[in-house]
């Protein structure tokens, strides 16, 4: 359900200026949509030569908690993969039942201070990115792959595996009717894929509650970094509204 509370001038302002940056400058594109109709789910593009990726499986996982109030508790724990690692654990926010579930790579050096994922200017930038497509915090369920930020925001490679299986299971216990991934890290988490290859479409995702879809785009932090790439990011957004909207 969208967010219809007022706009007031400041947060108004803001969502024009995240519009102008990614190149919106009509009310209508070039072409009719059909909001309702569905969107074809493709499979991962694979290199030359390549075989396949398998998209991860929730494996190794029937000793996680299996409710969100106790799984949320087990992450802050000192049994979750990250508890040794320096600084603070931050667990998701948002609604249970929330429509749209948005998982990142890690929590961001300020979030600890702020005690949420996404603060700071990525937060900002996220929240505009939520307000243009009709959202806000308060409807979408955050969480991030990893509770706490790792040595350089480098998610170790020995605990890939591990955090996706991890990450799925949250996913599973949310059940979003939509998956939205904020960078490389969430893409191979739950897509088994590179950024770059997981763009441009949506992707059937199986879990133990059934099915959801999800869709890859830039993280903020990055868009802050390379303005030019929001309008490809505003695209990927589209996707999500499409199908929320039907």
């Amino acid at each position: 359900m969208f967010d219809t509370a007022p706009l007031d001038g400041a947060l108004a302002a803001s969502i024009l200026d995240w519009w102008h940056d990614a190149g919106v400058d009509l009310l209508v594109e070039d072409e009719p949509r059909d909001w309702s109709a569905p969107e074809p789910v493709r499979a991962p593009r694979v290199m030359p030569g390549q075989p396949p990726a398998a998209p991860p499986v929730a494996t190794s996982v029937a000793s996680l908690p299996d409710t969100l109030e106790a799984f949320l508790a087990w992450r802050l724990s000192d049994a979750a993969p990250e508890a040794s690692w320096d600084g603070i654990s931050l667990t998701a926010t948002g609604p249970a039942d929330a429509a749209l579930m948005v998982l990142v790579d890690c929590p961001d050096r300020d979030d600890g201070d702020a005690g949420q994922i996404l603060s700071g200017a990525p937060g900002r930038l996220f929240d505009r990115m939520l307000a243009a497509m009709g959202l806000s915090r308060e409807t979408v369920h955050i969480a991030s792959v990893c509770a706490r930020r790792p040595i350089a925001g480098r998610t170790p490679a020995g605990l890939e595996t591990r955090l996706a299986e991890i990450a799925l299971h949250h996913v599973a216990l949310i059940a979003p009717r939509r998956l939205l991934l904020l960078g490389n890290a969430a893409s191979r988490a739950v897509l088994g894929t590179e950024l770059t290859d997981a763009r441009g479409h949506s992707h059937a995702i199986d879990h133990k509650s059934g099915k959801s879809t999800a869709v890859a785009t830039f993280h903020p932090r990055f868009l802050i970094e390379k303005p030019m790439a929001k309008a490809e990011s505003w695209k990927d957004l589209q996707r999500v509204m499409g199908d929320l909207r039907a």
